[in-house]
């Protein structure tokens, strides 16, 4: 630019100063007269600091600065290519741990052994499986909180150890026989419920640790549905295989050395050592990448552009923070760095309150997601339809044993396969449809779901409407566009189909139909547990989604104590009256075992569906793209 008297201005704003380039007057490593010396930059090497002398850059400058770009642009990519080999093998481990924590869904294969083994009651072995579905539901915001401000890698250990030690306890309780109360000399049977609950608590920590690992590595990408889609489904196929496990390797042997039931103690073992190297692995293996820099750094300046920030007395600009607290950070910094340098003090005082400053801000965050999100109508909304579909969807795969001795004619023949299929074929089909249905939800999600960008529920809407806006636009341009919510809806729908099946009188007089009504049922169940987390870490964001997911996923806990205490109260009472056409070894044959939960069962499917299209009307009404 040019002066007021016509001679050329050699000043430099601060705004012409290019960041890539350095401020060296003279490049061919001389240093003229007249000019200022050079000064090198604060992240140069140490290489580069020898060659500058007090006159100015020593011969060979030139090749020094070449070098040092060289130097940080390899040094760049190399950081750039082991964040992503950590985020890869972090969703590795994290479908690894999945596979294996969802032992519990096999339960089925052998809760009819503790029935007529154990001699306990089906109430008593109703309680069992509710005992591990509440442990594992409920305490799952505690954990999901744990998760988002600790790190997965404390909550993998903690579900090694607990899976170890409960699977131990329960082999141990199942070996000792019935209990004392039933006439036998075995353990107490409050002994199992403990075994159970530990298994269950463990069970959600691993889940959740694996999860919110994928979740939070990949929840911002373009492919997040089948990112998160296939850990879930891991989580359904560990049933799977594990039933397998225990039908054809793990199984008592008969007489002519063919399989029969599954040995529960040496099952129980091999599920112990199993999770415990898993839990204890994934303490190394699950890693969340650039967390603070990619989520919490970007919320708070979206919160900043959005006018929230500036309401909250306890989130004031960097500039008072740093009023505010450098004479505590400098008397902290004096106090511990005795014999440095001032430069040194200066730079490890500037680093703790990085770090103090870093640490409020992602716990300021946490907790105002936290409250956003429980405010929030729609949350409810969807959290009541979830409760609706999956407890009776927990309570049929808890019950799959004795539904299928119900629909055994009396008599048949001891040792022959039931008319209705095994319990490990209908714990393997459950597995395959829960998976299929995951993997198609998510992946059919990703591609056909108008772009959403994160959306804050409590924020007013003309402080949303700029972050919306390009979303929109870029929803129009799309051929076809399929919310989330057109995939879940019609799988509810599904899921009723199969309850209302097994309603009818067709499974009694055609068993093998109950094949039907367990894919159907595996298929809706499999679809609600993987797209609500999905739509929660598109309309809530994934900052806080162990906790988000936490709560909702708090549901199925309710849901299958409800289903469980119904199921086993209209069982028990066909049983008593006769009705149920009762066997010498005590179980329920008939109708009337199941017949009326499961028409309640397809009733609460019904009203789920209604739940969740007033919960995706109000996102409509928002301007929410889920």
């Amino acid at each position: 630019m040019a002066s007021s008297n016509g001679h050329a201005d050699s000043s430099i704003d601060k705004r012409d100063f290019d960041a890539n380039r350095p401020l060296l007057d003279d490049m061919d490593g001389g240093n003229h007269s007249g000019q200022a010396s050079p000064k090198p930059r604060r992240s140069g090497s140490g290489s580069r600091r020898s060659q500058i002398s007090a006159g100015g850059i020593s011969p060979g400058g030139d090749d020094g600065l070449l070098n040092d770009v060289v130097e940080g642009i390899v040094e760049r990519d190399r950081r750039k290519m082991q964040k992503e080999v950590v985020r890869i093998l972090s969703f590795a481990w994290g479908v690894i741990s999945c596979l294996g924590a969802g032992s519990i869904t096999a339960f089925s294969l052998y809760g009819h052994l503790l029935l007529t083994r154990l001699h306990y009651s089906q109430l008593r072995v109703n309680a069992v499986s509710i005992a591990a579905e509440i442990s594992m539901y409920l305490l799952v915001p505690l954990f999901g909180y744990l998760c988002d401000r600790y790190s997965p890698a404390p909550l993998s250990l903690f579900s090694g150890v607990v899976f170890g030690l409960g699977y131990l306890l329960a082999a141990f309780t199942y070996k000792s026989g019935p209990p004392p109360d039933v006439g036998g000399n075995g353990w107490p049977f409050w002994v199992m419920i403990v075994a159970f609950i530990a298994i269950g608590m463990s069970t959600s920590c691993m889940y959740l640790s694996a999860v919110a690992t994928c979740a939070k590595n990949f929840g911002r990408g373009k492919h997040k549905g089948i990112m998160l889609a296939v850990p879930i489904a891991a989580f359904g196929l560990s049933g799977m295989w594990q039933s397998q496990v225990g039908t054809y390797v793990l199984c008592e042997r008969r007489v002519d050395g063919t399989c029969g039931d599954v040995d529960v103690f040496r099952y129980f073992l091999f599920l112990a050592l199993l999770l415990l190297a898993i839990g204890i692995i994934g303490t190394f293996g699950l890693r969340i990448v650039d967390e603070e820099e990619k989520y919490i750094d970007e919320t708070v300046e979206e919160l900043e552009r959005s006018g929230v920030l500036e309401e909250s007395d306890f989130f004031r600009p960097r500039d008072e923070v740093r009023a505010a607290e450098y004479g505590t950070f400098s008397s902290a910094a004096n106090h511990e760095s005795v014999g440095l340098s001032d430069e040194e003090r200066e730079e490890r005082r500037r680093e703790k309150e990085r770090e103090e400053e870093e640490r409020r801000k992602k716990n300021w965050l946490l907790n105002y997601e936290t409250r956003a999100f429980l405010q929030d109508h729609t949350m409810w909304w969807l959290a009541a339809g979830f409760f609706l579909v999956t407890g009776p969807g927990e309570s049929y795969i808890n019950n799959l044993g004795t539904v299928i001795a119900t629909l055994t004619p009396q008599p048949y023949p001891p040792n022959a396969p039931p008319p209705a299929g095994l319990p490990s074929t209908h714990v393997t089909t459950i597995a395959l449809t829960s998976t299929i249905a995951r993997l198609l939800t998510g992946s059919l999600s990703d591609f056909f779901a108008p772009p959403a960008s994160h959306l804050f529920p409590s924020i007013p809407e003309e402080g949303r409407r700029r972050s919306t806006t390009s979303s929109m636009h870029s929803s129009t341009t799309a051929s076809l566009n399929l919310s989330r919510m057109t995939f879940l809806l019609p799988s509810a729908l599904l899921l009723s189909i199969g309850y209302l099946l097994l309603s009818s009188p067709l499974p009694l007089s055609h068993p093998s139909l109950f094949h039907v009504t367990t894919a159907l049922v595996g298929f809706g169940y499999g679809s609600a547990f993987s797209l609500a987390p999905i739509i929660i870490s598109v309309v809530w964001g994934v900052e806080n989604f162990a906790t988000n997911w936490g709560i909702v996923a708090m549901m199925p806990a309710l849901g299958a104590a409800l289903w469980g205490v119904i199921y086993s109260a209209a069982y028990q009472s066909a049983l008593d009256d006769g009705s149920g056409l009762g066997s010498p070894d005590g179980q329920c044959h008939g109708w009337k075992c199941y017949g009326f939960w499961s028409v309640g069962c397809t009733v609460s499917v019904w009203v789920a569906i209604v739940v969740w299209l007033a919960a995706w009307r109000g996102w409509k009404k928002r301007g929410v793209v889920v």
